[in-house]
């Protein structure tokens, strides 16, 4: 229906599993976070987080790194700059195993952690506006300052439902990414 869609962390994660289902033919494709014995665990916790023990051991918390891909809709919206910072809360991540053949399918895979394989923001070029993150981007949006992925889905949002109407200012600069 080409609806705008952000899928923030789980929300990111359910866009991986259902792209493999759907795209990509891996029809048991699944996190092990819901299904831990599953034959195609795309969403999974990193071979070197599960050596981690104690209280949030295992868990990505905090301000990190994000290297943006270039040319991008998620560079775009971060003012075409090459690193960002996001917070997050979260465990499991894209298996590294099964990257190539996601992107091979077409999911582009704009934000990634600088040195590991780990996967941060996604998209879909062939979507007026398909994004998601593993980030909690709600963690450093402002009143006066909307993080920009919110702005971005509010950008288009206004855009699918009055194609034909002037836009805010604010709003035009978003679609010029």
């Amino acid at each position: 229906n080409n609806l705008p869609y952000l899928g923030l962390c789980f929300g990111f994660q359910m866009a991986v599993i259902e792209f493999a289902r759907n795209v990509c033919g891996l029809t048991q494709a699944n996190t092990t976070e819901i299904k831990p014995d599953c034959s195609e665990p795309v969403i999974d916790i990193l071979p070197e987080q599960k050596k981690l023990e104690g209280l949030g051991g295992n868990m990505r918390l905090g301000g990190r790194d994000i290297e943006l891909k270039p040319q991008t809709l998620a560079w775009g919206l971060f003012g075409k700059t090459n690193l960002v910072r996001m917070r997050f809360r979260h465990r499991y991540e894209v298996d590294p195993r099964y990257i190539e053949q996601l992107e091979e399918a077409g999911l582009v895979f704009s934000g990634k952690a600088p040195i590991h394989p780990i996967m941060q923001i996604l998209e879909l070029p062939s979507h007026p506006f398909f994004m998601g993150t593993q980030a909690h981007p709600c963690w450093t949006s402002r009143p006066l300052k909307p993080q920009p992925m919110f702005l971005g889905l509010v950008a288009a949002a206004m855009q699918k439902h009055y194609p034909d109407e002037k836009l805010p200012d604010c709003i035009k600069a978003v679609q010029k990414v």
